[in-house]
């Protein structure tokens, strides 16, 4: 397998980062370090500019089109910057392993033959510094950021650090950077049926050249490709302290970098993540659209959430993605009748929306995990539900991501047993959102802010909240100040 050299620029990074690991072995910022954040302030996470009211949109390059390929993904730029997207995450492009390669249906996976055409998991990376010849080559990742980036998109890649393919590269050449079981052999994740893809010994990364290894990598593409940073997958999974090497290094490169965790861990916003998943969120807008948990939940979550992360924190709201799609099911076996009332308040309640192939065409298929099964696009029905709320994020400062924007405030009801009601304010931008949470309709009455507000989404007349108004089943209404 061809592998491409370090560019000579990553070398004044290493240089930059050496000092970065102390006597003990514990990568930290060090004092005589050129080391800068996203802005001017030395060796400190700052958001970049551009990420403040930024959304998200995950390819899933493999089923996006029929050719599965980046040079067929790209005619559909124009389409998504219309559709308000600012970040574009793919799914891991790497070559996937074929030793242990699983195939089948989602969760009725096996381990497939050799040669059975099989495709294989995408998070089973054979080769850091590959592109997966089905998809394209590093020129065709070239020409997909540069292109990106004339409309005023960003490029990330999903990377795989916790884990690699049996075998991957690094299997033969670096040995000692896996975990091995007593009989110095390969092995899947602990406590996981993931029989396709080998540990990486993280515990001994900064020892056995783990944490240099995978950070030179994950600099390779911001350096060579134009990729702007990384949605990394169980980013819990791994130590923060690399997870602050890697950030560090990769501002040396593009001090502008974006890192989205997919983990719900509050000390990688320290210095490492802009971004974390609402996975807690995510599982308790399930429970409540089946009826599991009271609407209660979603206030005591806002409580928590206040406790446990820095304001400053971007969360990530969501309804679907490939996991959820492939794993528990589609936005409507899921949601039923509540999907669009939980796509709205995953949107505005949190921080940055996410959106995910073929959700604004109401994707009605769970796609398949391990084999080709493209996105039937049908008429793009959920189109303008979702530029709607792209464009609410993009131009309410109340919205924006983190300090840039404004807290939720908890708003009491006259029917809080069904409804949830809450607002954001910041620098005289003011949003209220009011949805009814269950399937008959709800006589609702609330104080709304001291702002002039308009109902941009939903139904219901500004004017009449105070006295009282009907909300149909699982309905709401979004009101907002000017933009």
């Amino acid at each position: 397998m061809t592998r491409l050299n370090l560019p000579v620029s990553l070398a004044s990074v290493a240089f930059v980062l050496a000092a970065a690991l102390t006597s003990c072995g514990t990568p930290s910022p060090s004092g005589d370090a050129q080391v800068k954040g996203s802005a001017e302030q030395a060796d400190a996470l700052v958001h970049a500019e551009w990420t403040k009211n930024a959304t998200i949109y995950e390819v899933n390059l493999r089923q996006h089109t029929p050719e599965g390929t980046i040079e067929a993904f790209l005619p559909d730029l124009p389409r998504l910057k219309e559709l308000g997207v600012d970040i574009l995450w793919l799914m891991p492009i790497h070559p996937i392993g074929e030793v242990n390669r699983k195939g089948g249906e989602n969760k009725n996976n096996y381990i497939a033959e050799p040669g059975s055409g099989s495709l294989g998991s995408p998070y089973s990376v054979q080769d850091y510094y590959a592109v997966n010849p089905d998809y394209g080559t590093h020129d065709d990742v070239r020409a997909l950021t540069e292109a990106a980036h004339g409309l005023g998109m960003r490029v990330i890649l999903d990377w795989v650090a916790n884990h690699s393919a049996f075998d991957c590269v690094w299997t033969e050449d670096h040995k000692e950077y896996y975990l091995l079981d007593s009989l110095g052999n390969l092995q899947p994740p602990l406590g996981t049926d993931w029989w396709d893809v080998a540990q990486l010994d993280w515990e001994g990364g900064v020892d056995n050249g783990l944490y240099a290894a995978m950070a030179d990598a994950m600099a390779f593409w911001v350096a060579e490709c134009g990729i702007d940073g990384y949605r990394c997958d169980v980013a819990m999974k791994v130590p923060t302290p690399f997870w602050d090497m890697a950030r560090r290094q990769l501002e040396a490169v593009n001090p502008d970098v974006f890192m989205l965790a997919e983990a719900e861990e509050p000390d990688h916003h320290n210095r490492a993540f802009d971004m974390s998943y609402g996975w807690h969120f995510h599982h308790l807008t399930n429970q409540v659209a089946q009826g599991k948990e009271p609407v209660q939940v979603l206030r005591d979550y806002l409580e928590e959430e206040a406790e446990r992360f820095p304001s400053d924190a971007y969360r990530m709201g969501f309804i679907t993605n490939h996991d959820e799609n492939s794993w528990n099911g589609t936005v409507e076996e899921r949601y039923g009748d509540a999907g669009d009332a939980m796509g709205v308040l995953a949107a505005t309640l949190l921080d940055m929306p996410l959106v995910y192939s073929g959700q604004e065409s109401f994707n009605t298929e769970r796609l398949r995990f391990f084999e080709k099964d493209t996105v039937q696009w049908g008429a793009y029905s959920k189109t303008e539900f979702y530029r709607t709320l792209n464009e609410l994020n993009h131009s309410r400062e109340a919205l924006w991501n983190g300090d840039f924007g404004g807290a939720p405030e908890v708003l009491k009801t006259s029917a809080d047993e069904h409804v949830f009601a809450f607002k954001k304010e910041k620098n005289g931008s003011a949003v209220v959102v009011v949805i009814n949470f269950s399937d008959a309709p709800q006589q609702v009455s609330f104080d709304l802010p001291e702002a002039e507000l308009n109902v941009v989404m939903g139904e219901g007349d500004v004017d009449g909240w105070s006295e009282g108004q009907a909300l149909g089943p699982w309905s709401y209404c979004v009101m907002a100040t000017d933009a």
